[in-house]
């Protein structure tokens, strides 16, 4: 088991308020997965549930076992950090063994668990290389196995791909999402790439300014955020954001309307009236950045357009992919 309650958590150095009454109940086998612009809280969540780090006030309860004052050591959780924090001068098997030897784990038992997390991360043939003879990539899996090796109450993973690049990141997110399902253990993982969060999460908890704006499946925030802020930061590109005005009858302040939702209107089709202002032909999609009235309007569009900066186009919609927003930037029904 390993469910872990997050009671009224704050958090504050000197008069800085980073984190503010969270409440979260992270449930036992799910990947959950905090995103956030840069400074929202996020990483200092996850110390927080580590132990690395003490909140000010509220409680943090482990399978109903109240940790808030344990040590990180007596937790039984295993972060993975961006930097792999490997020891430079060791072989990966004694990367992998060391917390295990410091434990006073039996030789044939600490020997086990390393075949069996060097087999299941496919590190099997880096046992006996130091960590600088290896790729980002491999680093990352040697890192996580140290983890693995530990048989963690949960995973805590704090930007554990920032440092590889784009295709790396991809077929290493593919690797994540495997291990997970194999493991079955609860993984806490901490991203500001909302593409990230998206593919990997069971559920996403969306943070801002240290506290909770929302907290859904994937598909939920997609298709339901909650407000504005979370509309414009889950998707990609961003949510288009119009004044009402431009859609007639709505009674909202503001509508958006994400670019994937668009599309050119057919004859006799009613559409938002703009102008191309740039092109991005990318192949098997077409990304328009159009105008009207001043008004920015992002488009992607299927295939190939046969459009060029300057020409007006009538771009349609379906009501039910609208997103209509009060003043203060709230979803309306």
């Amino acid at each position: 088991m390993s469910r872990i309650t997050l009671t009224d958590l704050s958090r504050s150095y000197g008069p800085v308020e980073v984190l503010k009454h969270i409440d979260l109940d992270i449930r036992d086998g799910e990947l959950i997965v905090f995103v956030g612009p840069s400074g929202c809280g996020k990483s200092t969540l996850l110390r927080q549930i580590a132990g690395l780090d003490r909140p000010t006030s509220g409680k943090i309860e482990i399978d109903g076992r109240d940790v808030t004052r344990v040590p990180a050591a007596d937790r039984g959780l295993a972060m993975v950090f961006q930097s792999y924090a490997l020891y430079p001068h060791m072989s990966v098997r004694q990367n992998l063994a060391f917390g295990l030897e410091n434990a006073r784990m039996a030789k044939d038992e600490i020997e086990k668990r390393i075949q069996e997390a060097a087999r299941m991360l496919e590190i099997s043939a880096y046992l006996d290389r130091r960590p600088g003879q290896l790729s980002g990539g491999q680093r990352q899996r040697v890192a996580i196995g140290r983890a693995i090796v530990r048989n963690p109450t949960a995973f805590l993973l704090d930007e554990p791909l920032s440092n590889l690049d784009a295709e790396l990141r991809i077929s290493t997110r593919a690797e994540l999402a495997a291990l997970h399902k194999r493991l079955g253990t609860t993984m806490v993982y901490v991203t500001h790439d909302q593409i990230e969060a998206m593919t990997l999460a069971h559920r996403i908890v969306v943070l801002r300014a240290g506290r909770i704006e929302q907290v859904g499946t994937p598909l939920e925030l997609y298709n339901k955020p909650a407000n504005r802020f979370v509309a414009g930061f889950i998707g990609a590109p961003r949510m288009n954001f119009l004044p009402a005005s431009m859609f007639p009858g709505s009674a909202a302040a503001e509508i958006g309307i994400r670019p994937q939702h668009l599309r050119r209107a057919t004859p006799g089709e009613t559409g938002l009236k703009t102008t191309v202002v740039m092109i991005e032909a990318l192949g098997s999609e077409t990304v328009i950045h159009a105008e009207n009235g001043g008004q920015r309007v992002l488009a992607v569009l299927p295939g190939q357009q046969q459009l060029s900066p300057g020409d007006e186009i009538a771009l349609a919609y379906d009501a039910k992919d609208l997103h209509p927003f009060d003043k203060d930037g709230l979803r309306l029904p």
